[in-house]
């Protein structure tokens, strides 16, 4: 089957669940383009045609996240339900997908194996699905054109430092089902669309069928390249929620750069990259640090395994973020490790933790919604617990052929969780750890947000189940970390001062390309009134564009200086601050500070 039969009729069997029949006005011409306007759409056109090409090269990795809302008479929305869905696409040969295979959980969701086909069937309560969100990558592959669409000019319009022309599309009349209408971008320089945003329709007779209203965004990965990177779509009414109250969602691609996902019968080795040999030649080695060079081992191979399988990001910047505030904890409790601990990001959404080793990971998830340094402080002194504990990693994991299975499978062939009994005696030397460091003062902060996430957990089920690590909660919904709900005062939603929570996206964004992570350079914003604060929920996409530059070009990473909360000096007492103020309603890329580098 072509390509184009493959991506229509996932296409129309798909979205067609909001289905809305309405009278169409008499079918007027739009008013004929200039010369120059003319020359940009037939540009835009032949551009389209590349960048399909493109994407057809490339096997990203997608992430969507599904909640639904009801309303509610104070905060205007808030989520009923969710639903959360990883997978791989490829378009080299068919327009189809595989996904992240999960290991059956005690929280009940997600038992066994299951594609991401199935995930969007269930999310969106079709009785079909053959791509779900990853046809809103396309405007149409195959017919975007000048016979089959009419455009109109708008505007021009700057998208961060981009300079755009802003043109609406509508399908001319009785040239099929499943076409754009809606509104495009189109950058100026070359002819690239860097932004569309409508629906699909399929007209017959005087009738229009609409489907799901979606935004979707591109940006500039490379030299001349310009990929999806983000796709929001939301809707007032018809969620599958048992209000009806609507939905929103994002789906994020990344992983461009990845390669064909591995084969079971793939007999190549695995190349470990950036492994060094850390043992001192001058001497013998000891029973003890044989065995820690052995889980050392393993937790190379696994941190190498995740990155390679596009879940975990390569080391950044943000990193040293994160270990400084280890660190201080460290300090403060004058433990004596026997090496460093490091600390990376996971590249997905749901709110974990674990510790592989000495390295310690967090979701961006997690991060992005945490208000301030002692937060962070909180969740990375629970999985510093587990590592003074000595719950080690796995060790058949230093053995490398256990690690040779397709991308797919790896969160249900890398087992990582701790079980409960290791989660409880964590969760006791934590909350020593904390206490014993210079932000034993700041228990309130946390205490909030502990309370935020109980109270939203119960309609979040999706959001707090791990996938690979630890949850921030026990079975029954309580945290492992419970001493800290009496640390502070009541959960007040009312009141605009308390900043328990932060909405998702609030801190990182994700270089498409390299998966490479970044903290976002945000200005506070003033929170007004009880809804905007949005608490673990999703907001509508928004980019900064900006042309790609190259590495040797790239300003140097502001990291550090836009981290949850300014990281403090090892070993003295950060100044006091106020809560950061929740960011824009950007889904997590309403920065653009610099083109990240490769």
């Amino acid at each position: 089957m072509s390509f184009r039969k493959l991506w229509m009729t996932g296409l129309t069997v798909s979205l067609a669940v909001l289905t809305v029949q309405a009278k169409t006005a008499k079918y007027a011409p739009p008013v004929p383009l200039t010369p120059e306007q003319t020359a940009l759409v037939e540009k835009a056109v032949a551009q389209e045609k590349m960048t399909v090409k493109i994407i057809q090269e490339h096997t990203p990795v997608v992430q969507s996240y599904i909640q639904n809302m009801r309303p509610d008479p104070k905060l205007y929305s808030i989520p009923e339900s969710d639903q959360y869905l990883l997978g791989r696409v490829d378009f080299g040969k068919s327009f189809s997908n595989k996904g992240y295979e999960t290991k059956s959980t005690s929280r009940g969701l997600f038992k066994g194996s299951f594609k991401y086909v199935t995930g969007l069937t269930k999310a969106f309560n079709l009785s079909y699905s053959a791509t779900g969100f990853m046809d809103m990558m396309f405007l149409d592959p195959v017919s975007f054109d000048q016979q089959h669409y009419d455009f109109a000019y708008v505007r021009r319009e700057f998208l961060g430092t981009i300079r755009t022309v802003v043109f609406d599309v509508r399908p001319k009349p009785k040239t099929g089902a499943g076409r754009f209408f809606g509104r495009i971008w189109i950058e100026d320089q070359d002819g690239n669309i860097v932004r569309f945003n409508g629906t699909y329709t399929s007209s017959a007779n005087d009738e229009v069928t609409r489907y799901y209203h979606f935004d979707s965004w591109r940006q500039n990965i490379q030299p001349d390249v310009w990929l999806p990177a983000a796709i929001y779509a939301e809707e007032s009414q018809g969620g599958t929620g048992k209000k009806g109250g609507g939905f929103r969602a994002q789906s994020h691609f990344w992983g461009y750069s990845l390669k064909l996902p591995t084969r079971e019968s793939d007999s190549a080795s695995m190349t470990i990259e950036n492994a060094q040999d850390q043992s001192d030649n001058s001497q013998d080695v000891s029973p003890l640090s044989a065995r820690r060079q052995w889980v050392s081992q393993a937790e190379l191979n696994v941190l190498d395994r995740l990155v390679q399988a596009g879940l975990l990001a390569p080391p950044s910047d943000f990193d040293k973020v994160l270990e400084t505030v280890t660190n201080n904890i460290a300090i403060g409790n004058k433990l004596n490790l026997p090496s460093d601990i490091h600390c990376r990001v996971m590249l997905t959404t749901p709110l974990e933790s674990l510790a592989i080793g000495n390295t310690i990971l967090l979701s961006k998830g997690l991060i992005d919604v945490l208000p301030t340094e002692e937060d962070l402080a909180a969740v990375l002194s629970f999985q510093l617990a587990h590592i003074v504990l000595g719950h080690h990693i796995d060790t058949r994991y230093a053995f490398n052929d256990r690690l040779l299975f397709p991308d797919e499978a790896t969160l249900e062939r890398i087992n990582m969780n701790h079980t409960s009994a290791d989660n409880e005696a964590a969760a006791k030397r934590a909350m020593d750890l904390f206490n014993g460091s210079i932000y034993h003062d700041k228990a309130a902060s946390v205490s909030l947000f502990y309370q935020q996430l109980t109270v939203r957990a119960k309609s979040l089920t999706a959001l707090v189940t791990p996938r690979l690590g630890d949850s921030l909660l026990k079975a029954d919904g309580t945290p492992w970390m419970a001493a800290f709900l009496t640390e502070g005062p009541k959960l007040n939603m009312e009141d605009v001062a308390q900043l328990a929570a932060l909405p998702l996206g609030s801190h990182l964004r994700t270089d498409p390309w390299d998966d490479k992570v970044y903290a976002l350079n945000l200005k506070g914003d003033s929170i007004l009134n009880p809804g905007d604060k949005m608490p673990l929920e999703l907001t509508p996409v928004y980019f900064r564009l900006q042309r790609y530059q190259p590495p040797a070009t790239a300003p140097a990473s502001a990291a550090a200086a836009t981290a949850p909360a300014p990281a403090a000096q090892e070993q003295t007492q950060p100044q006091p601050q106020a809560p950061a103020p929740a960011p824009a309603t950007d889904g997590g890329n309403n920065a653009q500070p610099q083109q990240n580098p490769q």
